[in-house]
């Protein structure tokens, strides 16, 4: 790894210079008009840089542009006919075959998974870099791998195995204060929140610095060279869809729990987002690389891997574990503020991720790359969080390392209603009523991130009791999520 990084950082210390010093015609700038990889890219680079040196760089990318379109028009012509033919090869060649038969897998609640989410898993299992897999009580249809997907690969990375929201995590703090604090301080913390947290496009005036946006990677990989202003600027900050922070209380029900925390009941804050605008556009260049260089048939072309022999694979590996650390960095500083603003200090902190993949060992000492597209590590006396809805109660839960799970476990209750199901069939006064019974209160949000649209909380753990452990209970009370402040208030 440390050999591949140093080459890496040597390749991306030459560009700033050939830039500030040349015109010339490089890799990247291919990469970001689509060009394919492999042949293709060579061949055009050579002749750009060998015949059409005359042009500006905006010509030399437009005539490219134009044999990619149409290179069968250009077999003939003399110096562009090398480049037209290796376009035809490559969109000619047979995609690489899946798997002829499916091997097994571990299902968890089979019973309320989706048709769609079992056939994704189905296509994934025969891939040919395929190890194992394992599909989650929580799973629906998504991108390629489907959501509660756990696929472990032989040194192959998926970008859309791994997910768009790169290193997604829960965060939890705990605070000595009783569960009366809570109905007392209701417009207080109402306001903590509103004060103290951003979601969607909004950000704060002046964000706070962090450690991760000095790391070497933004300034040595291209793609994520062009992101640094925007993460700064979402630095502490959460996304849209169902991304929230909230109020509510914590029973700590196992007396040997990590924490030394008396059995009783806490006042907790509860945070789930992920790694941003970064980790999107991340997710999304990289999975054009991959779907360039790794040809799939039709049903699997959004599981194209990276090697990670290769420079791709390498590259992208660093920007997903950016990505992820600055996720990790959003949440502290989320935290960080919350707990300026109550004045207390936690007295604990728990985290875990999803959306990520891991290097991790079977029982014969293998290594393989384990993806958790929303599926949370639950290797053994690993700590983790499982929310439910905005109306039903998360747990705070502790892996039995159960190695046909692959050490995972749900990220969550899931979906069981689109976005646009839920819009078309939910009412305002009938969320508001369900959220009434709850007592519980909304800032921001809208029908599609209703209670209804999810799972059974409680069916979803009792499918997942041989993978983890209950150490506590968590019920929210005031929740922040990305629309409008006024939505959920009743008139």
């Amino acid at each position: 790894m440390k050999k591949n990084r140093q080459k890496e950082k040597g390749s991306a210390k030459k560009q700033p210079q050939e830039k500030k010093t040349s015109t010339k015609l490089t890799t990247q700038d291919l990469l970001n008009i689509g060009f394919p990889s492999g042949k293709p890219l060579g061949t055009a680079l050579n002749i750009i840089h060998t015949y059409y040196t005359d042009l500006g760089k905006n010509h030399q990318l437009e005539l490219l542009q134009d044999v990619l379109a149409a290179p069968e028009q250009y077999q003939l012509q003399a110096t562009l006919a090398p480049l037209a033919q290796a376009i035809l090869a490559q969109q000619e060649a047979a995609p690489i075959a899946l798997k002829e038969e499916q091997p097994p897998y571990a299902i968890y609640g089979a019973g309320n998974i989706q048709e769609g989410a079992l056939q994704q898993m189905e296509i994934a299992m025969r891939l040919p870099v395929t190890h194992a897999g394992a599909l989650m009580p929580d799973a629906h249809q998504g991108y390629g791998l489907p959501i509660g997907g756990v696929l472990a690969t032989d040194n192959a990375v998926i970008p859309y195995g791994v997910g768009v929201d790169i290193g997604c995590r829960m965060t939890m703090s705990i605070y000595d204060i009783h569960k009366g604090y809570i109905e007392k301080h209701r417009e207080q913390l109402k306001k903590i929140l509103t004060d103290n947290t951003r979601f969607g496009f909004t950000t704060f005036k002046r964000p706070r610095g962090h450690a991760v946006m000095d790391r070497p990677e933004f300034s040595e990989i291209p793609v994520v060279r062009e992101l640094k202003d925007r993460a700064y600027q979402q630095l502490g900050t959460s996304g849209g869809g169902n991304h929230f922070v909230e109020f509510g209380t914590v029973d700590i029900q196992d007396a040997e729990n990590e924490f030394n925390l008396p059995l009783g009941t806490y006042l907790a804050v509860l945070s789930h987002s992920g790694s941003r605008r970064l980790g999107a556009n991340i997710a999304g260049y990289y999975t054009k690389v991959a779907m360039n260089a790794c040809r799939l048939p039709q049903e699997a072309k959004h599981l194209a891997w990276l090697d990670l022999n290769t420079e791709a694979g390498q590259e992208y590996w660093l920007a997903m574990n950016l990505a992820g650390d600055y996720a990790s960095a959003c949440h502290h500083q989320i935290h960080e503020r919350l707990a300026e603003a109550l004045v207390e200090e936690p007295m604990a902190v728990i985290e875990n991720h999803h959306n990520f993949a891991w290097k991790e060992k079977d029982a014969h000492g293998r290594e393989y790359i384990v993806h958790r597209k929303g599926a949370t590590p639950a290797g053994k006396g690993v700590l983790g969080i499982i929310p439910g809805s905005m109306a039903t109660p998360g747990f705070l839960v502790r892996g039995k390392g159960e190695p046909s799970s692959l050490n995972s476990a749900s990220h969550g209750a899931g979906r069981v209603m689109s976005r646009t199901q839920a819009k078309n069939t939910l009412s305002l006064p009938q969320v508001r009523k369900h959220l009434q019974k709850a007592g519980v209160e909304v800032i921001g949000s809208s029908l599609d991130e209703a209670p209804m649209v999810y799972k059974d909380i409680h069916q979803v753990m009792a499918s997942q009791q041989a993978l983890v452990e209950i150490v506590g209970t968590f019920h929210p009370k005031i929740v922040r999520m990305n629309g409008d402040e006024k939505y959920m208030e009743v008139d």
